[in-house]
């Protein structure tokens, strides 16, 4: 009996790892006992933990939390395992230093002020939101249970109106885990990039930070790690991590030691505006980057091959119509462990796209991971934003924060047509759900205003499910214009993996048996 117990103990664990943030649930019954080959059963996650970053360090600083769980699917009617769940971001600690994390030297811990949830949500289906509005707002730790856990996301969107980090910065929270790949940033004199690494566990964790240009690896000063306390947070300002002359495009690469984090990189440049640099998808032979806006004057892809060999990658735009080729960026090499750039200008030409990289050649894949960095505007009244490669959305996938006036859907079916359900959730304040059924042409992207709730005040989110057809890539960007300056900002949708499949057990006493 012990052994069966033991068994089944080490089955369970091995898929909560994989998972990354999930507790699962086994199917109880009769019938799950009792049927050998039995297909595995897909349950709603119990447990989801959710990481939001320090949002500014701006005196003038105005923040907007947005919180939201999809309602309706396999949580519906109570949740897994029956509980009515919870879901709450709060305060986490803040570990400064006089020099940088990089030499750590008089280390200092700053315990959160208050441990009050910042963010709660009580409902399915409903989003709430909540205010920050100085520069002192610490980075959040969250955790959603029961009927609240399948599908949990929220969205941190600051405003800064003026200084030299003036932008609409917005970030979607994210899960912990032990590997983060961020192509786009920079040690360029004029650019202040931050890496912020977030501990939502008990014990501490040690993160290693390490930086690649166009020459390969940036000689560290980190030989130790960077240690995350417990439910700490730790920014790394990266230009203090090497001694190499500062290069315009660099790939990041954050890995944990021991325990786990959430990494997410805030990038601010000197007359061109801040916003946060999520984690690329994983090193893929194929990758979308969607939603370029229609207005964009200038976009910059940045590549890294992680592996051995080197990248050859074609690239193409999917625009309304179709894909095309970029004049003068038909292709792309990437070196092994180096970055690599291309300078696509004003690639769209007025009309919203998506970025595809692809194999120059059919059967010689080769991993990388990528990110656009796009401009909008000209000279001083310029903003800038970042879209990294996404995966597709999945069975479903939700972004929120979004407005009646200035958020724009953008949706790519890079390998067929596809067909999308979209749905606009009630409002922070009011408003009734909508949703809408679209069709995706292959080859193309589908830049739309959402379908917004009726009668709605506050904000709002956007659930995109995939009905049938090929897969689709999709990407909201939010528009919200200061003083000329065209400020926004993209965030990409990840499938939320909801739910997780739960192989079905059976008691074999034949174990015990000499």
């Amino acid at each position: 009996m012990k052994r069966t117990t033991l068994s089944l103990l080490a089955a369970v664990t091995a898929l909560a790892a994989v998972t990354g943030f999930a507790a699962l649930t086994a199917p109880e019954g009769d019938g799950a006992a009792g049927t050998r080959a039995a297909a595995p059963a897909r349950l709603p996650v119990e447990r989801s933990t959710l990481l939001c970053p320090a949002p500014s360090t701006s005196e003038v600083a105005e923040t907007e939390y947005s919180s939201f769980t999809p309602a309706g699917g396999p949580a519906a009617g109570g949740g897994a395992g029956g509980q009515a769940g919870t879901a709450e971001l709060k305060p986490s600690a803040t570990v400064t230093n006089d020099t940088t994390a990089a030499t750590k030297k008089d280390e200092k811990k700053t315990p959160p002020a208050s441990d009050k949830a910042v963010v709660t949500l009580t409902q399915p289906g409903r989003p709430v939101a909540a205010e920050a509005d100085d520069g002192d707002a610490p980075a959040l730790i969250g955790s959603a249970t029961g009927r609240l856990a399948p599908g949990w996301t929220t969205q941190q969107t600051t405003t800064v109106p003026a200084g030299g980090a003036r932008g609409l910065l917005g970030v979607g929270c994210t899960a912990p885990d032990t590997d983060f790949w961020f192509p786009g940033a920079s040690t360029a004199k004029e650019r202040q990039d931050y890496v912020h690494l977030t501990n939502p566990d008990d014990t501490a964790a040690v993160a290693d930070v390490e930086l690649y240009g166009p020459g390969g690896a940036l000689k560290s000063q980190l030989s130790e790690g960077v240690p995350v306390p417990a439910r700490s947070s730790v920014p790394v300002l990266l230009s203090t991590l090497t001694d190499d002359p500062a290069a315009a495009d660099v790939t990041v690469r954050v890995t944990t030691r021991s325990g786990r984090i959430g990494a997410v990189v805030r990038s601010a440049e000197d007359r061109a505006g801040s916003d946060w640099l999520s984690a690329s998808a994983d090193p893929a032979g194929t990758l979308v980057l969607p939603g370029i806006p229609a207005d964009a004057t200038s976009v910059r892809l940045v590549a890294f091959a992680p592996g051995e060999n080197d990248a050859d990658l074609r690239i193409r735009l999917a625009g309304p119509t179709g894909t095309i080729t970029p004049a003068g960026a038909e292709t792309l090499h990437v070196k092994s462990g180096m970055t690599a750039s291309a300078d696509l200008k004003d690639v769209t030409k007025g009309e919203a796209g998506s970025l595809i990289l692809f194999p120059a050649r059919a059967g010689r894949a080769t991993p990388v991971v990528a990110a656009l960095r796009v401009v909008r505007g000209t000279g001083d009244k310029r903003e800038v934003a970042f879209i990294p490669a996404t995966g597709p959305v999945g069975e479903r996938a939700t972004v929120a924060g979004n407005l009646a006036k200035g958020t724009t859907l953008s949706l790519t079916a890079p390998g067929g047509t596809a067909q999308v359900k979209v749905t606009a959730s009630a409002g922070t304040g009011a408003g009734a759900p909508s949703s809408r059924t679209y069709t995706v042409k292959g080859g193309t992207t589908l830049a739309l205003a959402p379908p917004a709730p009726t009668g709605l005040e506050g904000s709002y989110a956007l659930t995109v499910e995939s009905v049938s057809g090929a897969p689709v890539h999709a990407a909201r960007t939010l528009a919200v214009p200061d003083d000329g300056i065209p400020m926004f900002t993209v965030q990409t949708f990840s499938d939320d993996r909801g739910t997780v499949e739960v192989p079905v057990a059976e008691q074999d006493l034949s174990v015990l048996e000499d």
